[in-house]
Protein backbone atom coordinates (compact mmCIF):
# COMPACT_ATOMS: atom_id res chain seq x y z
CA UNK A 1 0.00 0.00 0.00
CA UNK A 2 1.42 3.57 -1.00
CA UNK A 3 1.43 6.18 1.32
CA UNK A 4 0.61 9.51 -0.13
CA UNK A 5 1.72 12.45 1.40
CA UNK A 6 0.65 14.98 -1.63
CA UNK A 7 -2.45 15.17 -0.28
CA UNK A 8 -2.18 16.22 3.42
CA UNK A 9 -1.83 20.00 4.29
CA UNK A 10 0.45 21.92 6.57
CA UNK A 11 1.65 20.46 9.79
CA UNK A 12 0.07 17.32 8.43
CA UNK A 13 3.08 16.65 5.67
CA UNK A 14 6.06 17.12 7.91
CA UNK A 15 4.56 14.09 9.95
CA UNK A 16 3.60 12.18 7.09
CA UNK A 17 6.99 13.38 5.51
CA UNK A 18 8.62 12.07 8.90
CA UNK A 19 6.81 8.44 9.49
CA UNK A 20 7.97 7.43 5.27
CA UNK A 21 11.71 8.91 5.91
CA UNK A 22 12.02 7.13 9.52
CA UNK A 23 10.52 3.61 8.05
CA UNK A 24 12.88 4.52 4.68
CA UNK A 25 15.61 4.01 6.70
CA UNK A 26 14.34 1.30 9.35
CA UNK A 27 13.68 -0.97 6.21
CA UNK A 28 17.40 -0.89 4.67
CA UNK A 29 18.74 -1.16 8.56
CA UNK A 30 16.26 -4.86 9.36
CA UNK A 31 16.71 -6.42 5.83
CA UNK A 32 20.78 -5.91 6.43
CA UNK A 33 21.03 -7.35 9.65
CA UNK A 34 18.37 -10.15 8.04
CA UNK A 35 20.84 -10.58 4.95
CA UNK A 36 23.91 -10.74 7.52
CA UNK A 37 22.27 -13.02 10.10
CA UNK A 38 21.26 -15.46 7.16
CA UNK A 39 25.38 -15.60 6.02
CA UNK A 40 25.99 -16.39 9.29
CA UNK A 41 24.08 -19.35 9.48
CA UNK A 42 24.76 -20.25 5.95
CA UNK A 43 28.80 -20.52 6.59
CA UNK A 44 27.91 -21.62 10.50
CA UNK A 45 29.81 -18.95 12.32
CA UNK A 46 27.92 -16.21 14.02
CA UNK A 47 29.83 -13.07 14.17
CA UNK A 48 30.73 -12.68 18.25
CA UNK A 49 32.77 -9.41 17.49
CA UNK A 50 32.19 -7.14 20.54
CA UNK A 51 32.24 -4.18 18.32
CA UNK A 52 29.86 -5.15 15.22
CA UNK A 53 27.68 -6.18 18.39
CA UNK A 54 27.81 -2.70 19.77
CA UNK A 55 27.14 -0.80 16.66
CA UNK A 56 24.03 -3.51 16.09
CA UNK A 57 22.66 -2.53 19.16
CA UNK A 58 23.08 1.37 19.19
CA UNK A 59 21.65 1.34 15.71
CA UNK A 60 18.46 -0.65 16.94
CA UNK A 61 18.37 1.82 20.12
CA UNK A 62 18.23 5.12 17.49
CA UNK A 63 16.35 3.80 14.95
CA UNK A 64 13.50 2.28 17.83
CA UNK A 65 13.35 5.68 19.24
CA UNK A 66 12.63 7.30 15.78
CA UNK A 67 9.92 4.96 14.89
CA UNK A 68 8.13 5.33 18.13
CA UNK A 69 8.47 8.90 17.17
CA UNK A 70 7.14 8.90 14.25
CA UNK A 71 4.46 6.69 14.63
CA UNK A 72 3.30 8.46 17.89
CA UNK A 73 3.10 11.92 15.96
CA UNK A 74 1.18 10.26 12.88
CA UNK A 75 -0.93 8.72 15.65
CA UNK A 76 -2.02 12.13 16.96
CA UNK A 77 -2.58 13.46 13.74
CA UNK A 78 -4.66 10.57 12.35
CA UNK A 79 -6.49 11.06 15.80
CA UNK A 80 -6.97 15.12 15.12
CA UNK A 81 -8.45 14.23 11.47
CA UNK A 82 -10.82 11.65 13.18
CA UNK A 83 -11.87 14.67 15.96
CA UNK A 84 -12.07 17.60 13.20
CA UNK A 85 -15.60 17.04 11.11
CA UNK A 86 -15.41 17.25 7.07
CA UNK A 87 -11.57 16.83 6.96
CA UNK A 88 -11.43 12.67 5.95
CA UNK A 89 -11.83 12.68 2.65
CA UNK A 90 -12.16 9.27 1.33
CA UNK A 91 -9.69 6.83 2.75
CA UNK A 92 -7.15 9.37 3.92
CA UNK A 93 -8.13 8.85 8.56
CA UNK A 94 -8.09 5.14 7.53
CA UNK A 95 -4.58 5.25 5.85
CA UNK A 96 -3.07 7.36 8.64
CA UNK A 97 -4.28 4.68 11.33
CA UNK A 98 -3.05 1.92 9.55
CA UNK A 99 0.71 3.43 8.82
CA UNK A 100 0.38 4.31 12.31
CA UNK A 101 -0.32 0.83 13.66
CA UNK A 102 2.23 -0.89 11.42
CA UNK A 103 4.72 2.04 12.45
CA UNK A 104 3.96 1.05 16.21
CA UNK A 105 4.17 -2.34 14.97
CA UNK A 106 7.75 -1.80 13.38
CA UNK A 107 8.74 -0.24 16.75
CA UNK A 108 7.49 -2.79 19.10
CA UNK A 109 10.08 -5.63 16.64
CA UNK A 110 13.09 -3.28 16.48
CA UNK A 111 12.79 -2.52 19.99
CA UNK A 112 12.65 -6.08 21.19
CA UNK A 113 15.54 -6.65 18.56
CA UNK A 114 17.47 -4.65 20.76
CA UNK A 115 16.71 -5.47 23.93
CA UNK A 116 17.71 -9.33 22.75
CA UNK A 117 21.22 -7.67 21.54
CA UNK A 118 21.71 -5.91 25.05
CA UNK A 119 21.11 -9.32 26.84
CA UNK A 120 23.79 -10.76 24.01
CA UNK A 121 26.18 -8.34 24.39
CA UNK A 122 27.91 -9.31 27.77
CA UNK A 123 28.66 -12.83 26.46
CA UNK A 124 30.58 -11.28 23.82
Amino acid sequence: MKVSCSVIIGANLSTCSFLVTIMGLVIPWSLTLAVVDVFSVFIRRPSRQRGVLSIVVLGDWVLSFLSLAASCSTASVSSLLLASEGFCIGKLCTRYQLSAAMAFLSWFLSLSSSLFNLWLLPSV
